[in-house]
């Protein structure tokens, strides 16, 4: 299916609007550490699906309530975050997800989202364009659903057509490699057929339950290579870490977790990212500058055999700078100030 005249030249207006705005955050970024680059929040831990892989959904959670959200996104917008992209769980879940996309742009942040795909269709589509939504990504781990993952491209084909037909936001289609993956073939299916409905594509390793990297064979290499390839017209080509990646190398980094980019869990709680869910567990009112600061200079243990993509991406703009020599240490929120209560001494004192 073919997008119509009008919606091809919403999607060029957003797509040029979007554009200025990630230069203009690459120019914020490099000009100051100050600030957050990269915010993934999570308004929604229940997901629809229980893929084998996932450690980051469950099967009751609530929705986070609007005001909460709002209130989180103001502390991040106050940060001067540029982006932030909505995960979960499913996050398409939420019922009030338009309007806390709406509440982003309001503050003036690039909007994305992640999802499974799902609970897509022509109206949501339409919905998550008037809120005004710059970028979606699926991810899709086989071509036919199988006890691991029912993220397929049989399943999502025809959503993914409608996306094509309707979407005036930018989408990705993220296939998979490595263990759990049946057949390697399938992430580049999933790859050329992104690429033929006119979507960027990009490439995932498949991690274990603390984000670290599981080297691919030779094929699945080879696969790799040829969806990066694909890939050229997304910032995936700026990934180098990926080769890396892709050959069980460490990969020599500095990671800005806990600063340049956060993980704001369903509780509002700051995290390194979703891998390393637990630290530094601060509420994110109490989140400090100083705080920010200290993470910014704090060397990560699990850098090296990382294999989160997005801190990966964000990293490329500070590798170059600011060596870190801190250690992670354990972190509390500030103690409240008692209220200071002074008591007259019969002179007149107050």
């Amino acid at each position: 299916m073919r997008a119509s005249v009008k919606t091809r030249l919403r999607r060029g207006l957003r797509f040029a609007r979007t554009r200025a705005r990630e230069l203009r955050m690459i120019g914020k970024a490099l000009a100051s550490t100050k600030h957050p680059i990269l915010v993934h929040i999570i308004p929604m831990r229940q997901c629809n699906l229980a893929c084998t892989y996932c450690n980051e959904y469950d099967d009751f959670s609530k929705p986070v309530p609007l005001p909460e959200m709002k209130k989180r996104l103001d502390l991040l917008a106050d940060m001067g975050t540029s982006i932030i992209t909505i995960s979960g769980g499913e996050p398409l879940m939420h019922p009030e997800l338009d309007e806390v996309i709406r509440h982003m742009r309001r503050r003036g942040m690039i909007a994305g989202l992640i999802t499974n795909g799902f609970y897509l269709n022509r109206e949501r589509i339409e919905r998550l364009n008037e809120a005004g939504l710059e970028h979606l990504q699926i991810s899709i781990d086989n071509v036919v659903p199988d006890e691991v993952s029912k993220k397929s491209l049989k399943t999502l084909d025809g959503r993914l057509e409608m996306l094509s037909e309707w979407a005036v936001f930018q989408v990705n289609i993220n296939s998979v490699l490595g263990s759990g993956v049946k057949d390697p073939e399938d992430a580049l299916k999933i790859a050329r057929r992104a690429v033929e409905l006119g979507f960027t594509s990009t490439v995932g390793i498949i991690h274990d339950n603390n984000g670290q990297l599981k080297p691919l064979g030779a094929r699945e290499q080879e696969i790799f290579e040829e969806i990066m390839e694909l890939g050229k017209r997304s910032f995936s080509r700026f990934n180098e870490f990926q080769h890396n990646v892709a050959r069980g190398r460490k990969h020599n980094w500095r990671c800005r977790s806990g600063s340049r980019y956060l993980y704001i869990c369903e509780d509002g709680l700051v995290h390194w990212c979703s891998q390393q869910r637990g630290y530094p567990g601060i509420p994110l009112a109490q989140y400090t500058p100083e705080m920010r600061h200290r993470e910014y200079f704090t060397e990560k243990f699990c850098a090296a055999r990382c294999t989160v993509s997005c801190v990966q991406q964000v990293g490329i703009l500070d590798n170059w700078r600011d060596p870190q020599n801190l250690k992670p240490m354990p972190m509390t929120p500030p103690a409240p100030q008692p209220q200071l209560v002074q008591i007259g001494q019969g002179r007149g004192d107050s």
